[in-house]
């Protein structure tokens, strides 16, 4: 994908939705901390139902803290692995108290010291809460990136470090949340809605995607399961022994990837017949 590409997609993201923005729902950068420690392997919808009832009780890190583990297990039970979560967020309200003032640091090397916050959440919380133009790849942007061609790359690093070469300085601020708001309604895993999108035409995936991407995608575990490709686990162990020529075209058909599934599944040492 070449650069006048690139510069239209994101000024037709921007004209769509000029102020983007994270759907969690938070009032400080410390919330927005929480909320985004919360949110690993969880809907947004699921984090701002916990986090409304949770900050009413404590929004701070001196209130978080003196919850205890066991009581604040009780507000955040309904979100996946609560209690690592719950354990990572006391740990980080301890360290805020005590080496920063009670406030979240803007530098990425003192937010990855905090338990619970790896290189994307870091970038998040410099973007959203700071204004800082990081570009945080989440499922939802490593899948676009590599679907549409826009940054194509065998993981979330290499997507990241391209993401920030090719697209135009001025979209940087915002384009982690055009990203991943075309990825959650619109550029969906199984089944994307390419005719209601409004870059389609400026996308490299046409109706197929690219030997490489699918693999990348294939290989990350991420979006594409044995389940969504209609396979159990037995099929899967089997190393698609019994792969055929019919179950290419259904593929084409149920999840547009084109005519160059059938070769990218021979790049997973597929017995086709």
């Amino acid at each position: 994908m070449n650069s006048s590409k690139r510069f239209e997609i994101f000024s037709r993201l921007k004209a769509a939705n000029p102020n983007p923005t994270t759907e969690l729902v938070y009032r400080t950068p410390f919330e927005l901390l929480v909320a985004v420690v919360l949110s690993a392997q969880a809907t947004d919808r699921s984090v701002n139902i916990a986090t409304k009832i949770l900050f009413q009780k404590a929004n701070t890190p001196e209130k978080i803290f003196s919850l205890g583990e066991i009581e604040l297990k009780k507000y955040i039970k309904s979100i996946g692995l609560y209690k690592t979560k719950a354990k990572n967020i006391l740990a980080t309200c301890n360290l805020l108290i005590q080496n920063h003032n009670s406030s979240v640091p803007q530098t990425r090397e003192e937010l990855e010291k905090l338990p619970g916050v790896g290189h994307k959440t870091a970038n998040v919380i410099l973007n959203t809460a700071f204004g800082k133009p990081t570009i945080a790849v989440d499922t939802h942007i490593f899948r676009i990136s590599n679907r549409t061609g826009l940054a194509t790359g065998k993981n979330v690093s290499e997507v990241e470090l391209k993401l920030l070469k090719f697209v135009p300085k001025q979209f940087h601020q915002d384009a982690h949340h055009w990203l991943i708001l075309h990825g959650r309604y619109v550029c969906k895993a199984r089944k994307p809605e390419c005719t209601k999108c409004i870059i389609e035409d400026m996308c490299d995936f046409n109706g197929h995607m690219n030997v490489n991407h699918i693999k990348a995608v294939f290989e990350q575990g991420w979006e594409f399961t044995t389940k969504d490709f209609g396979f159990d686990e037995e099929y899967l162990e089997s190393g698609f022994s019994s792969f055929t020529l019919e179950d290419n075209y259904r593929f084409k058909k149920e999840f547009l990837l084109g005519d160059k599934i059938f070769p990218a599944f021979r790049l997973f040492n597929v017995n086709a017949k």
